[in-house]
């Protein structure tokens, strides 16, 4: 019996990394057209948005980790959606630095209309599939998370130095 291409990869489309983000792009491109067009935020305010749904007064630096975005990111998204009055920030008592982030009445009701149509679209994206399969997916895709977060070179791959692209760096050290 021949291999699978995602075992023995020889071309870009045989790389899992690469077909997972060609469905993402394909497949996501829906919620991007109803965030953007009809709520008015982005994917990334969106995946902010619904975090915060589901853990009122979490931290900054918390939800940067949860939201899996580097804390810049996380911070240019909540200031967008603080703008947009869609979530508040509270300082702590005794260290302003450290903020806990809420929705906002206005940002609940968007995460209540907006919620029914991502799921909607997942169920849709996910429509080829029997049930069975899909239960299977599900393990896959938890067994998958799983090793992504606790194999050592997974984990040290996402975990390590940035590097300063603009100024041409490289993530080693020693090699800028």
């Amino acid at each position: 019996m021949p291999l699978s291409c995602l075992i023995q990869p020889n071309a870009m489309d045989d790389l899992f990394l690469y077909r997972l983000s060609r469905l993402l792009a394909t497949a996501g491109a829906p919620m991007v057209r109803v965030c953007e067009g009809e709520f008015g935020i982005t994917r990334r305010e969106w995946r902010i948005v619904a975090l915060l749904a589901e853990t009122e007064g979490i931290f900054s630096s918390d939800l940067a980790v949860r939201a899996q975005l580097d804390r810049a990111r996380t911070s240019r998204a909540v200031s967008g959606l603080v703008a947009k009055k869609l979530v508040s920030r509270t300082p702590r008592p005794g260290d302003r630095r450290a903020v806990t982030l809420a929705l906002t009445a206005a940002g609940r009701a968007l995460f209540e209309g907006l919620f029914p149509r991502a799921a909607a679209i997942n169920v849709a994206a996910l429509a080829v599939l029997d049930e069975a399969e899909v239960v299977l997916l599900d393990k896959v895709l938890a067994k998958l998370q799983n090793h992504a977060d606790n194999v050592a070179p997974l984990r040290e791959a996402r975990d390590g130095s940035r590097a300063e692209w603009r100024r041409g760096g490289h993530r080693r050290a020693g090699l800028a």
